[in-house]
C-alpha cells in the first residue's frame, strides 16, 4: 500500500501537520523523495502514530514517548519503570489540583456567606496576603 502523507494522515486520524512536527523531532521517518511524485510512507507508520497518540492520551508526553519508543519488547521493565513514574507523577497532580480544589471551594462559601455589594469577598481574598 503505497501512503502519500494525506493518505497517512486519514489513516492515522491526524493532520498533515502533526506527521510533519512528529518528523520535525524525530519521532517519525521521513522517506525520501523520489525525484517525481510523492513521498511513500510505509504502512507500519499507522502504527506508529496511533501508539504516539494513544500515549499522549495515556497522559505522556512526547519526550516521554520518544522514550518508549526508542524501547522494544525485550525492555518491558523498563517499559514498567517509565510507566510507574507517570502514574507517581499523576497521583502528585491529583493531590495538587485536591488542594487547589478545596481553597476554591472555600473561597466559594466565603463569597456565599458575604453578599455584601459593596465588595466582593473572593475578590479581596485573592487580594491580599
Amino acid at each position: 500500500m503505497k501512503l502519500t502523507i494525506g493518505k497517512l494522515a486519514k489513516q492515522a486520524e491526524v493532520t498533515v501537520e502533526t506527521i510533519r512536527y512528529y518528523q520535525r523531532i524525530g519521532m517519525l521517518d521521513e522517506p525520501g523523495k523520489p525525484g517525481s511524485g510523492f513521498r511513500h510512507y510505509p504502512a507500519h507508520a499507522i502504527t506508529r502514530i496511533r501508539f504516539i497518540k494513544r500515549a499522549q492520551q495515556a497522559g505522556f508526553t512526547l519526550k516521554e514517548i520518544a522514550q518508549l519508543l526508542s524501547l522494544d519488547a525485550g525492555h518491558c521493565a523498563d517499559v514498567r519503570k517509565i510507566a510507574e513514574q507517570k502514574c507517581q507523577q499523576i497521583d502528585a497532580q491529583i493531590k495538587d489540583l485536591t488542594a487547589l480544589r478545596n481553597v476554591l471551594d472555600s473561597l466559594v462559601r466565603g463569597c456565599q456567606t458575604d453578599s455584601s455589594p459593596e465588595h466582593c469577598s473572593l475578590i479581596d481574598a485573592l487580594s491580599t496576603k
